[in-house]
């Protein structure tokens, strides 16, 4: 059967050539792929299994020498260390404890780590929540985390279907995996592991470029926020070590002497229900990360939550706070599209009095060193890590005349749009690469692309 070129050449960069001979996989989402190649479930290439955690409040099974892997420690590389260990009382007493062999592939299958991957760097137990992939048969190991990457996304969406989304074991051993001869695929991870090295470390240092952008405009916004635009003016000490000085006439507040007494410091709820296109918007972090996104990406919910939405109810204006997981303390100010929306638990809504503060004075100022120290004193947990709504009600903030907050705030609107112009441009381009990235190793692992002589 004719291989459709066109559809394959758009697959990743022309450089590549095609296989000289195609054939129907008989994979609908799959198309053709290489005519020697060979289709075969994940049953018949792998011993697929999983593991447990030893009851914690035995002591007897932890503290041995084989590492007990979680899917805390799946990130996309070998895993060589683990934060626990197990004892050989653990795996004699517990049968659903496997010690799985070195070079083998887990998966998370549920929770906020789902679909994560790893690779044993070591003989090592998991617990309940990995899948493992071990003693392959007529298939790379690597090859097989190669394709995990290419094919998590729609994976995981199969693991969606109410309450956690869950990748269960019958759903991995379906799956159905292209397979040419072991020495390409061989040829395939060696090239894969040449140019994703590649890429990853162009990505690196554009990541680093923005956290050099942003220490750069956190130290400017901090000089604006702390000190006012007036260089002549008289200072005093603050009363705050880390702060220092601040304008004589400016004086300090708690935040919660600054908010709406009638709409205070309060977080979302939880995301209730199945979600609902004409339903009420529920505003996440990940909504406002990098700017906010559109509408058609933010949540909606049932408007049958009414009664407890109306808590957490938003207004235009309100300033919004990440409170739990790895965005904690980034900010945003509401736009006028999200009036009467709601939160979830893990964003935290803090309604200024206007009359006092400027929702765009006390932005950049939550986003200065006064904010980020804040939140380095306050918050809690190493693996989710958040913050407490007493502690932001008594974060110590620098407090000028409201027309000054006013005039500060509109400098800083303008001289931080450069700021933000470049960062974003790097953004972009680290959404380039890993797009790039991720065309190669789907074009390279289906067959789309032929890189067997790209392998020296």
């Amino acid at each position: 059967m004719a291989m459709n070129k066109g559809r394959a050449q758009t697959t990743a960069s022309p450089r590549f050539k095609l296989y000289p001979k195609y054939k129907d996989s008989g994979v609908e989402w799959l198309g053709e792929v290489p005519g020697h190649w060979k289709i075969r479930k994940t049953t018949w290439l792998f011993a697929i299994g999983s593991g447990t955690t030893p009851p914690s409040e035995d002591l007897a099974y932890y503290g041995g020498d084989i590492p007990w892997v979680t899917t805390s420690e799946l990130r996309e590389s070998v895993v060589v260390t683990t934060e626990k260990s197990v004892t050989k009382e653990a795996l004699r007493d517990l049968p659903s404890l496997r010690l799985h062999p070195k070079g083998s592939v887990a998966v998370a299958m549920y929770g906020a780590t789902i679909g994560r991957l790893g690779i044993l760097g070591t003989d090592a137990t998991v617990n309940q929540a990995c899948c493992v992939f071990s003693m392959p048969k007529g298939i790379d190991a690597a090859f097989w985390f190669f394709w995990l990457q290419m094919r998590r996304p729609y994976l995981i969406s199969l693991g969606y279907g109410g309450g956690q989304p869950n990748l269960s074991q019958e759903l991995l051993r379906s799956v159905r995996v292209p397979t040419p001869p072991e020495e390409e695929q061989r040829a395939i991870v060696a090239f894969l592991d040449r140019e994703t090295a590649k890429i990853d470390a162009l990505v690196a240092k554009k990541e680093r470029l923005i956290e050099l952008l942003q220490e750069k405009r956190t130290v400017f916004i901090t000089g604006a926020v702390t000190k006012g635009l007036d260089p002549t003016v008289r200072m005093k000490y603050s009363g705050v070590e880390w702060l220092g000085e601040i304008p004589a006439h400016w004086g300090t507040s708690f935040m919660d002497k600054l908010v709406d007494p009638l709409r205070r410091i309060t977080y979302g709820i939880v995301q209730p229900g199945e979600p609902d296109p004409d339903g009420i918007f529920m505003v996440r972090g990940q909504n406002y990360s990098r700017g906010w996104s559109s509408s058609e990406d933010v949540f909606r919910v049932s408007r049958d939550i009414e009664a407890p939405y109306k808590r957490a109810r938003l207004k235009q204006g309100d300033i919004v706070m990440t409170i739990v997981g790895a965005g904690t303390g980034n900010i945003a100010i509401v736009p006028d599209w999200l009036e009467g929306a709601n939160l979830t638990q893990t964003t935290a809504r803090i309604a200024l009095d206007p009359r006092k503060a400027n929702n765009r004075y006390f932005s950049y100022q939550l986003q200065s060193v006064v904010g980020t120290v804040s939140v380095e004193l306050t918050v809690k947990g190493a693996a989710q890590p958040g913050l407490n709504l007493g502690h932001i009600a008594k974060y110590r903030v620098v407090l000028p005349p409201i027309q000054e907050q006013k005039a500060i705030a509109d400098f800083l609107d303008r001289e931080t749009s450069t700021f933000d112009a470049l960062t974003e441009r790097v953004l972009g381009a680290i959404d380039r690469l890993k797009e790039l990235r991720t065309a190669l190793i789907s074009g390279a692992v289906t067959g789309k692309i032929d890189v067997r002589g790209e392998v020296v």
